[in-house]
């Protein structure tokens, strides 16, 4: 909706005009002072004018017996992660009540680079939500992996004051901000003094006082009660995370009060539409933080007030004269299950979304990997000692194993009996056709394999298996179907979800994708998998950021050491 005269903001705020829209019958929660304000609620165009007060629209729509709420930001999210488009994402939660997302491409990017972000810049300019892009700050994470690009601070500069933009995406290299790597340096210097998302698990002492000197102000990868007061008292906005894999919102729950609510917000980082479907977005969150004991105002504070205040958005995070019409109406604070949502003064409804324009998908054809065989998956080795990627269900951070593997004709196998089976990284980019193996313990794998182009944040291919010939079969199949996930068992593909934007996107809606998912994980069950999200479990292991083990193309990551081990 296009920005309303000043004057009309004016004359419909006194009521001296009709307002554009009027909400009437409900009441307003005030995040300010926790109280409720009944009248009605007026809108001029994208901004509201007038709380508290009977207005004339033109107009108007009932929402007695509702509470009326700002509408929620999801403060950190990687909307490729959800396997849609942006007008699909857009689609599948903003009617859930989230009408600012900020979202970080840098899932794209690291397959086509400068171009994945600006395919989301244009996208913005027409969804039905507020996106917001920052920049990607880490193309590709480390020197440790191969992406198919490389962005580099003088690569960002020209994407700067696009409307859509904030500042800096998660700066995940922490290491090379603590170490003063010249790379890190440039691309810190050259948005010094404006917002740069932080990343930084398990950063303590010293090293995090150095980080958050360098001018880093938010942190979603807290994953303790005790890690995430740290980095409060050293005035970092903690950002409380619960994505399909990554599940930190029980364990921070009990720092999140009235007195810390103001410097506390909500992100989702990686959600899949199987899991929005079946649980919700920041909706659920809402909800399953009251339900275990925070009190509703710090709740809805995270969720919209202090989310705005943590990026420097003045304009949104209450129902007030002067911000941007975002409103979520709910039957109750507690149960969070919004009935009507109004984003940028615009009803969120079927019509809001068909009026939407659309842009072309970028990022066909990315996967260019080699084809593989039973063989490419042998690791050779002369002892027996093996390093070994500890799963920790609920967590992308993993435990350091070492597990007694025989070596027998030269190869170390999967031994699924003890829950080890294969990984393998394939180089998708047509670089350099890098394969690097391993194992992991966690899956539950008992046979068969599952392969992935969701790979973070290089996106190769990743594949676990019992079996050689599955992994090779899931492995190639992604090849032909232009990146997805795949499941394979005794020779046959059991499902596929083909994902041909950049091999992280789908071009079917969310209704069918979700679908998909739901026979996906299915398959991988029928495998003897017990993880509740294999698939994106699979992708965070791949990611050399994170400790305490991962794999990436070029081998087997001491992300502690912060080295390939040898």
């Amino acid at each position: 909706m296009n920005r309303p005269q000043l004057a009309d903001l004016v004359d419909q705020g006194r009521g001296a005009a009709p307002a554009d829209l009027v909400l009437r019958g409900g009441q307003v929660f005030d995040l300010m002072t926790g109280s409720m304000i009944a009248g009605d609620v007026a809108i001029c165009g994208d901004t509201i004018v007038g709380v508290g007060e009977a207005y004339e629209g033109r107009q108007v729509i009932d929402v007695s017996g509702l509470t009326l709420v700002p509408g929620f930001i999801d403060t950190h999210l990687h909307i490729e992660s959800s396997l849609v488009t942006p007008f699909e994402f857009d689609r599948c939660v903003t009617p859930r009540g989230v009408t600012t997302a900020i979202c970080d491409p840098h899932e794209i990017a690291n397959v086509i680079g400068v171009a994945g972000i600006e395919y989301f810049q244009q996208a913005a300019t027409r969804t039905v939500m507020d996106i917001k892009v920052q920049l990607s700050s880490c193309v590709p994470s480390t020197d440790m992996e191969t992406a198919g690009a490389r962005i580099d601070a003088g690569d960002l500069l020209p994407l700067r004051g696009h409307p859509s933009g904030i500042g800096l995406a998660e700066f995940m290299n922490y290491p090379g901000v603590i170490n003063r790597d010249p790379q890190a340096m440039a691309k810190l210097d050259a948005f010094r003094g404006q917002h740069i998302d932080g990343h930084a698990p398990m950063l303590t002492g010293r090293d995090l006082n150095a980080y958050i000197a360098a001018g880093i102000r938010t942190e979603h990868e807290a994953t303790t009660a005790e890690e995430a007061l740290e980095k409060l008292r050293k005035g970092m906005r903690i950002l409380i995370r619960e994505g399909s894999v990554s599940k930190d919102m029980h364990a921070l729950q009990p720092i999140l009060t009235e007195r810390t609510a103001p410097y506390i917000a909500l992100c989702t980082d990686d959600r899949n539409p199987l899991d929005i479907a079946e649980h919700g977005h920041l909706d659920y969150m809402i909800r399953t933080l009251i339900a275990l004991g925070t009190p509703v105002l710090a709740a809805y504070r995270a969720a919209s007030l202090s989310a705005a205040e943590a990026f420097g958005l003045k304009d949104r995070g209450l129902i007030a004269p002067g911000q941007r019409a975002d409103i979520v109406a709910v039957p109750t604070l507690e149960d969070c299950r919004a009935e009507m949502v109004i984003a940028g003064g615009v009803r969120v409804d079927a019509d809001a979304f068909a009026a939407r324009q659309t842009i072309a998908p970028v990022g066909r054809g990315s996967v260019k990997a080699p084809r593989v065989g039973a063989a490419s998956f042998r690791s050779p080795g002369n002892r027996d000692t093996t390093d070994v990627i500890g799963i920790l269900p609920g967590k992308i951070i993993t435990e350091h194993l070492h597990e007694t593997i025989a070596v027998q004709d030269g190869d170390k196998r999967p031994d699924p009996a003890r829950d080890l089976v294969k990984i393998a990284v394939i180089e998708r980019h047509g670089r350099n056709g890098n394969i690097a193996t391993g194992f992991v313990k966690g899956f539950g794998l008992a046979r068969g394999a599952i392969a992935s182009t969701v790979c973070h944040d290089h996106h190769n291919i990743a594949v676990v298996g019992a079996d050689y010939d599955d992994m090779a079969l899931a492995a190639n199949r992604l090849g032909e179907i232009e990146g997805g996930f795949v499941v394979a068992e005794g020779g046959r593909v059991l499902a596929e979800l083909a994902l041909p934007v950049a091999g992280l996107i789908s071009l079917d809606s969310f209704e069918q994708v979700e679908s998909e998912l739901r026979a996906l994980r299915a398959a991988a069950k029928s495998l003897g998998v017990t993880l509740e999200e294999p698939f994106l479990q699979l992708a965070f292991l791949a990611l050399p950021v994170i400790p305490a083990l991962k794999i990436t193309d070029r081998g087997m990551i001491d992300v502690t050491r912060f080295e390939i081990i040898a």
